[in-house]
């Protein structure tokens, strides 16, 4: 997959630069958040002027890999006819990951080298690489042929048949005959789709065209779909040895874990441009599978995440400058969706999105730059007009810091500042919100975990064979004391894993939100693959990033693959959707270590949990809108395993028609909750009145919160914390 941003900032939100010195602090300032999990098919460069193939250099950059692997990765595999046949089939699952280009025929051909890629590796030869680029341009010219024959006529839906979109459901074509009718059923499913969008935009009120019968409708689309199928083949068929070969050599990495992967010379170069650069676009992060582009985080602080409608897991169709004709961008580069996504503060971007439930939105963005303010800690003061005690509230986006000698910037810093603030307001009690929080500096999230516990120890961090390393609090000072709540999600990663699963240990706080967290319990570093040769002549060959440890939680456990369990699980649209580590083909395993002992006596919530986690369960079974979340979360479900679709007129519309019909039930389910009440902080007005879009955003954001019925559930929760502490302190 590729992945790229419409911001400057990189696609990989997981890396923090680290030294190639092999010291404990370098690697605690190192510590990787959340996202980029799929790097063989990442955003390619060609890595020299020429195209042509070079021998030598590829010999020692796969031989390069070989060994770093071998000398730095976590859980370095054997290079033998097992790994052999892993990146076999991986790399064939990548290369075709639809079952569009190769039958089983095919593949039967290739089946000779499935135990060879090991000994081809430390030869330094590409004898299975090549063939398959040979298989594959043959796969293309014939497909391309077949498109192209079936679009040049009429299609016909009258006739039952169904296509399965999920290449991994599908079992591979036997034939080149039973391959071409599949092309024909996906072909016709995509025109199909391009009509009912067409209809859709004709039955609006507001439509002032042309109204066209179907006979035209159909042969609009498949001229449209013609041309993407045509832009799409264009670029697979530009794209030269290099480029196809960093997917192989990425699947040689893939194999070892998710976040590892190779960088061309001039991919880590953008890599390290976009880590310091500036913010601009809509602030959205993207992700491509070769054919549909994904959104795959949206940059708090941009104009998307203040926009509200663009959501990770949008897959983005179409895009349109202002009020421009939209262009189709299924099967583009993801360089190219980019550059259309792109452009200047104060223009209009329209995204024609599919969203996770099958439903097809166009969401306006004006272009901006992106807003730090938004990014860094934050805080409001949280109460309920039956409760007029004030719950502080503390969102932490990220774990931000600033690992140059200035050090401007730490998230610690700030939240130790937002404390404060807090507790000059005489709060009874705070609630951390670190939802959608990839994670960041384990520097930071190690201080911040210290401001509410005595000191001890917050986690383990492992090397490959080497005891672990204890990162600790040495601080004694606690800064907050009181009753203590941390909110998460699946999209907390890392360092929000690490604090959350501390406190739980320690029995500090009540963890509160979605069914899991992200589960990425491992740390990278980037390796130059120059070092692994002293030839000149060949240089730059490139980087590589590298899985180098694990981290623990202080009981032994890991909270790789796992995640960090709530005490209290509330209903949330993606609780039964697979996102995360889950996902992920060759994920490390959870492993456990000794414990550590530890302590605490500061105050400890252990002896409530089970007692806020009745009381939570009723109000929530109570409530309409946590009972729609739910239901939603049911129908999230059920339209991710809905992937056999139908290629007939009749069938294909109702099927869109109920779909809808579902989609429209949960439009608008969070309204203003009257109950709560939100209010800013008194230190933070002058500066937040002293710029009128200061002040709107912060207007914004009060409203984004007035809707948040997971903080209303955890604000309640605190509030029945306070509550039977006051009952417990009586007797």
């Amino acid at each position: 997959m590729a992945c790229s941003s419409v911001s400057a900032e990189p696609c990989s939100n997981q890396f923090v630069h680290i030294d190639m010195k092999w010291t404990s602090t370098l690697l605690i300032f190192s510590f990787l958040g959340l996202l980029g999990t799929a790097l063989w098919f990442k955003r390619q460069e060609v890595w020299s002027a020429a195209s042509s193939q070079n021998p030598q250099k590829e010999a020692l950059l796969i031989k390069g890999i070989l060994t770093g692997l071998e000398r730095f990765h976590y859980e370095p595999k054997p290079v033998d006819d097992r790994l052999s046949r892993q990146v076999f089939h991986f790399y064939l699952k990548q290369l075709d990951q639809g079952k569009r280009f190769f039958t089983e025929e095919d593949i039967a051909q290739l089946l000779v080298f499935e135990n060879e890629l090991d000994d081809q590796a430390r030869a330094g030869v590409f004898t299975f690489f090549d063939r398959t680029m040979e298989l594959y341009d043959r796969a293309l010219q014939k497909t391309q042929q077949w498109y192209r024959e079936i679009l040049s006529k009429p299609l016909d839906f009258s006739t039952e048949a169904y296509i399965e979109m999920n290449g991994d459901k599908a079992p591979r074509a036997r034939n080149d005959q039973e391959l071409r009718q599949r092309w024909e059923l996906w072909l016709k499913y995509e025109v199909l789709e391009r009509i009912h969008n067409t209809i859709k935009e004709q039955e609006k009120p507001e439509f002032s065209g042309e109204k066209k019968d179907r006979q035209t409708l159909e042969a609009e689309a498949r001229q449209k779909t013609l041309e993407v199928y045509d832009r799409w083949f264009k670029r697979m068929q530009r794209r030269d040895r290099s480029r196809r070969l960093e997917g192989y050599l990425n699947a040689f990495v893939g194999v070892f874990d998710p976040h590892s992967g190779y960088f061309s010379p001039q991919e880590k170069a953008d890599f390290d441009v976009n880590m310091s650069g500036k913010l601009e676009g809509i602030g959205a992060r993207l992700q491509s599978d070769g054919e549909k582009t994904t959104v795959i985080e949206i940059v708090p602080g941009g104009p998307a995440w203040k926009q509200k409608e663009l959501e990770p897991k949008d897959v983005i169709l179409k895009v349109a400058q202002g009020d421009e004709e939209p262009v189709d961008v299924m099967g583009m580069e993801i360089d190219d969706v980019v550059a259309k996504i792109r452009g200047p503060k104060g223009t209009t971007v329209r995204l024609t999105v599919q969203k996770p439930d099958g439903s097809i939105k166009v969401i306006s963005i004006v272009r901006d730059v992106v807003i730090t303010e938004e990014a860094m800690a934050k805080s409001l003061i949280l109460s309920t007009k039956g409760n007029s005690e004030k719950i502080g509230y503390i969102f932490l986006p990220k774990f931000y810091a600033d690992f140059t000698p200035q050090g401007i910037t730490s998230c610690a810093e700030d939240v130790a500042k937002e404390i404060e603030k807090l507790k000059r307001e005489d709060v009874k009690g705070i609630i951390l919100d670190l939802r959608n929080n990839g994670g960041g500096s384990l520097r930071d999230v190690v201080r911040m975990s210290g401001f509410f516990i005595e000191s001890g120890p917050i986690v383990q961090v492992k090397s490959r064979n080497r005891p672990p390393e204890i990162n600790e609090d040495t601080d004694p000072r606690v800064q907050y004391a009181g009753p203590l709540i941390v909110m998460v999600n699946a999209a907390s990663a890392s360092a929000s894993e690490i604090i959350a699963a501390a406190l739980q240990d320690y029995g500090r706080a009540v963890i509160v939100g979605a069914a899991y967290t992200y589960g990425k319990g491992t740390v990278q570093r980037f390796w130059d693959l120059d070092y692994s040769t002293s030839d000149p002549s060949v240089k730059p060959l490139g980087q590589m990033k590298v899985t180098i440890q694990k981290f623990y939680r202080i009981t032994g456990q890991t909270t790789q693959l796992e995640g960090v369990k709530p005490d209290i699980v509330l209903p949330d649209t993606y609780n039964y959707y697979e996102y995360g580590e889950r996902e992920n083909e060759y994920s490390l395993p959870p492993t456990s270590i000794e414990p550590l002992s530890f302590s605490q006596k500061v105050y400890n919530v252990t002896p409530l949990v089970e007692q806020l986690k009745k009381e939570s369960a009723k109000r929530v079974k109570d409530d309409s809108t946590f009972r729609k979340i739910e239901e939603n979360a049911q129908r999230f479900r059920r339209q991710k395993e809905q992937t056999r679709m139908p290629v007939q007129w009749e069938a294909f519309f109702r099927l869109q028609k109920k779909n809808e019909e579902e989609s429209k039930r949960f439009e608008n389910m969070l309204t203003p909750i009257q109950d709560l009440t939100i209010a800013n902080l008194a230190a933070d007005l002058p500066h937040i009145k002293s710029d009128s879009s200061r002040s709107a955003r912060n207007d914004a954001w009060l409203s984004e919160r007035q809707k948040d019925i997971q903080l209303y559930e955890a604000l309640r929760i605190m509030q029945d914390m306070i509550r039977l502490n006051s009952l417990a302190s009586r007797k």
